[in-house]
């Protein structure tokens, strides 16, 4: 298993680069897979529009973009904005790195070939279920909540 974090240094989130690998490895432990090659990059809300943009035709930034690269091996890249995980944290009122640790996780489940509906409907669905009980696993064992 690999796994390659990227831009945490730019974003000043190096602290918590063991949190992102862990979250990584627990939602990919969820269902196995013989090899898996994954990387979590860290963008700018203007990047990630720009993403946004360009392969999913939809305007403004998202929290967390992913896609498939391969199923054998599974190859995946997923993008995070760090200005949105910032501002979630700040709004929701939780620690950075527990919003950290829900978007690498929903990023790469979606990665594993989970979907949601669109508006609220996601949060009844069991890709929800999964991220929640996958996240809330993960804090309980975090010291650094």
């Amino acid at each position: 298993m690999t796994i390659l974090l990227s831009n945490l240094s730019e974003h000043d989130l190096d602290e918590h680069s063991d949190a992102v690998r862990l979250a990584a490895r627990i939602a990919l432990a969820s269902q196995p897979a013989t090899a898996v090659e994954l990387s979590v990059t860290f963008v700018t809300d203007e990047a990630i529009a720009e993403l946004n943009r360009e392969y999913l035709q939809r305007s403004g930034p998202t929290d967390v973009l992913a896609f498939c690269l391969g199923d054998d091996p599974l190859v995946g890249d997923v993008y995070i904005s760090a200005d949105t995980v910032r501002r979630n944290a700040r709004e929701l009122d939780i620690p950075l790195v527990e919003e950290m640790l829900r978007l690498v996780v929903h990023g790469t489940l979606h990665v594993m070939g989970h979907d949601h509906p669109a508006g609220d409907a996601r949060y009844q669905s069991s890709m929800f279920e999964l991220q929640e009980s996958l996240v809330g696993r993960l804090l309980s064992d975090w010291p650094e909540r």
